[in-house]
């Protein structure tokens, strides 16, 4: 294994902190006297000054730099450092990780706050700093940390940064603000990482309602380029990541440096280029006004703000994958075949129904039957019984035991949409206690869907929540909650006084699913905010599946998949194979083109499966079988793209860890302007292995072509170099059509 850091590093001093220890901080840090540190994992390179009484900067975060010596890192410092300018306030090169005014920042401040008008720009006095390597972290991963502690006397306000490179790769910092004088009012609490000059191109995204995370690009100019999301979770039109690279980075190539904020509430994510050259990405929760008052004693951590350096979007994309991978909510279990019963009956359950729509899901293959919106309460219709969360006596007189018990009887698990976070005020709940609603102004405001919002950062609103879906899950089997979120935190105020609770919400909900998954080992949650309106790696701490959408359209979905999975690996992304046209767009596709775009990720069906032919039925279940096969490598590989210049044309797959195996999708976007399009390459192999090339399904392939080229007719083995490189002529695909090609090293 590569050395982690410069192995000439002092650990004589004894841990020495400048300021109280926040309860997370690890005892394993041992403070060191050097004036640099260097750590380094997985191909990257993180240099850090520290222990000249200022926090941390980083002064190169890119790709691995090798052992380097005390001199090389000396010498790393001062070729950073610019020639002087006409001003000398035009030196502030190099920043912190919480960058200051007083160091002659003119930019975002990393701590935006005051006390009443004073103590708005610390000069913060910077302790020893602290190295730990080869450590667990808080959430259970190994890591390189680097601590420091820092304090404003006059200010009377104490900063506490945690660095730490994963073992992924991926660099992540938080900061813990801690107030000693009188009553602190925070702004924000902003990280930031600076980027290289060749850093000159921004990638983030943009959304809405069934067209979540959509690709838009943009040059990296002198001034702000900032993204918000007001609206109480990560949103539908979520930047999601915010991405600086030299300009026309791809999948395969191209450094790029990407960051993301592991919270699911209100967040900023900006890029920032000063006049005199200096570029950062950063990153904070977006406090409101009043939100985050720190009386004297009290303090604020922020979330994790992570970075990942890498060539090419695929590789950026592997590390996040891993970091997923490794934490504790992760699900340690085969991705099940989901069955969903909302685009099959919608608000319309029937005992009858569902049993015989359970039977010919098990006839399928389905492991698991998902029971949706429409079994609680007076929740007919999307007006009445939210939070409500007892069966329905109408729906049910029997309660779900009958139907749970049919669908276990068949070897299914069950599961069970519910919506915790919301409230109709037509429900006994909020007519019971109306002060456990959101309001701001003495006024509820507008609602969404009907709905508002419950407060759980009222304890005996939280503790009513818990009681209820802690009941269902005692009384009942249940596998898994598909835990909906469809309206927006907007005037999202604290009865009686009608303070911001955004920050405190999302971390009662954070609570809340983590002390329900406690109760009841084995429980799966599934993220679900209108689609992917909440798909984050903070909710991926607490929840084992994210719904990337509420449109099932393969078509839409492949666009978005593509963009999800820079962050989120694509097992926890939840696909279903939808009806024929689609409930959402009206588009038709074939079931192959259906099922296909789906068994990348976690598969499922959202449909009526009792309707289907019996050739469709039997084509289901073979896609079905095909993915319960071929799991394993779709949801431990690494994910590759090719950077087809064909817009039209989309080719991508997985790869096992071990190179052995592969598995990749061609499929026509639209109709090209040229066919064919030359030969395309399968990227990700090992160059130095020959593989067989094989078509699964290419029985099927003339009912997607209208001709083929020669080397489908034979077998083909080929090395990973040339099919890297070279390529492979396609078939001419029609338009919304795709296949699979397999390879295998022999």
């Amino acid at each position: 294994m590569q050395p982690l850091f410069d192995r000439h590093l002092s650990f004589d001093t004894p841990p020495t902190f400048f300021c109280d220890i926040p309860p997370h901080f690890p005892e394993t840090l041992m403070a060191i006297s050097v004036p640099f540190i260097h750590l380094r994992r997985s191909g990257v390179s993180v240099v850090l000054a520290v222990n000249d009484g200022r926090l941390p900067r980083i002064l190169h975060w890119g790709a691995d730099l090798g052992d380097l010596s005390p001199e090389d890192l000396a010498a790393v410092s001062a070729t950073a450092k610019p020639p002087m300018a006409h001003n000398p306030n035009d030196q502030a090169w190099d920043i912190s990780l919480l960058p200051e005014y007083e160091a002659g920042w003119v930019g975002r401040p990393g701590i935006d706050g005051s006390r009443a008008g004073r103590d708005w720009s610390p000069s913060l006095a910077a302790g020893p700093a602290s190295l730990a390597q080869d450590v667990t972290s808080d959430d259970g991963r190994l890591c390189d940390r680097v601590a420091c502690t820092a304090a404003d006397a006059v200010a009377q306000l104490m900063i506490t940064l945690e660095i730490e490179l994963l073992e992924s790769g991926l660099l992540r910092a938080r900061a813990t603000l801690k107030n000693d004088g009188d009553t602190y009012q925070l702004q924000a609490l902003r990280l930031a990482f600076p980027v290289p000059t060749e850093a000159g191109e921004l990638l983030d995204f943009t959304g809405r309602h069934m067209r979540e995370h959509s690709a838009q690009r943009s040059p990296f100019t002198v001034g702000v380029h900032s993204r918000e999301q007001r609206g109480g979770r990560t949103g539908l039109d979520a930047a999601y990541l915010l991405i600086a690279g030299v300009a026309g980075f791809g999948y395969r190539g191209g450094q790029v440096w990407a960051t993301h904020l592991a919270f699911s509430g209100n967040q900023n994510l900006y890029a920032e280029r000063i006049y005199n050259g200096a570029r950062v990405i950063g990153g904070s929760e977006l406090l409101q006004s009043g939100e985050v008052v720190l009386t004297t004693g009290e303090a604020y951590t922020s979330p994790w703000f992570l970075g990942s350096y890498a060539d090419g979007l695929d590789a950026m994309s592997a590390r996040f994958h891993e970091h997923v991978r490794t934490g504790r909510a992760y699900p340690r279990s085969p991705r099940p075949v989901v069955i969903n019963t909302w685009e099959a009956v919608y608000f319309k359950q029937d005992l009858a129904v569902l049993t015989e729509l359970a039977d010919h899901a098990a006839e399928l293959g389905v492991e698991r039957f998902v029971l949706d919106d429409g079994w609680f309460g007076s929740r007919r219709d999307d007006s009445s019984g939210l939070g409500d969360w007892t069966v329905s006596k109408q729906v049910w007189p029997n309660g779900l035991g009958p139907l749970i018990d049919h669908v276990k009887s068949l070897g299914l698990d069950f599961g069970l949409w519910v919506e915790p976070e919301m409230v109709n005020r037509d429900s006994d709940l909020a007519r019971e206690h109306p002060e456990w609603l959101f309001e701001a102004g003495g006024r509820h405001g507008y609602s969404s869907r009907r709905q508002h919002v419950l407060d759980l950062t009222h304890p005996e609103a939280y503790d009513y929540i818990f009681a209820a879906l802690n009941d269902l899950l005692t009384r009942y089997d249940i596998a898994a909650l598909k835990w909906d979120h469809n309206r927006q935190l907007v005037e999202a105020g604290h009865q009686p006084d009608g303070r911001p609770a955004i920050h405190k919400q999302n971390l009662a909900v954070y609570r809340l699913m983590d002390e329900l998954r406690s109760a009841h080992p084995g429980l799966e949650l599934e993220s679900c905010a209108s689609g992917g309106g909440r798909v984050d790696l903070g909710i991926l701490d607490h929840a084992q599946r994210v719904w990337g959408s509420d449109t099932v359209d393969p078509l839409e979905r492949r666009r978005m998949h593509r963009e999800t999975t820079l962050v989120v690996p694509p097992e926890l992304i939840g696909s279903h194979v939808g009806s024929s046209p689609s409930h959402t767009t009206g588009r038709q596709h074939s079931l192959d083109f259906r099922a296909q775009t789906s068994m990348w990720n976690h598969f499922g069906l959202e449909l009526d499966v009792r309707t289907l032919d019996l050739g469709d039925t039997a084509l289901l279940a073979e896609w079905i079988q095909f993915y319960k096969a071929n799991r394993l490598l779709l949801h431990t590989g690494t994910v590759v793209n090719s950077d087809h210049p064909d817009e039209g044309l989309r080719i991508s797959g997985v790869v096992s860890r071990d190179l052995e195996k592969g598995l990749f999708s061609v499929t026509a976007m639209s109709r090209s302007v040229t066919w064919p399009p030359g030969r395309v390459a399968l990227p990700g192999l090992d160059p130095k292995r020959v593989y067989a090339v094989s078509v699964p399904f290419q029985n099927r392939l003339g009912e997607v072509s209208d001709s083929q080229p020669d080397w489908m007719r034979d077998s083909l083995t080929m090395s990973g170099r040339v099919l890297g490189s070279a390529g492979l002529q396609l078939p001419t695909l029609r338009p919304e059509q795709s296949f699979l090609l397999r390879v295998t090293s022999i």
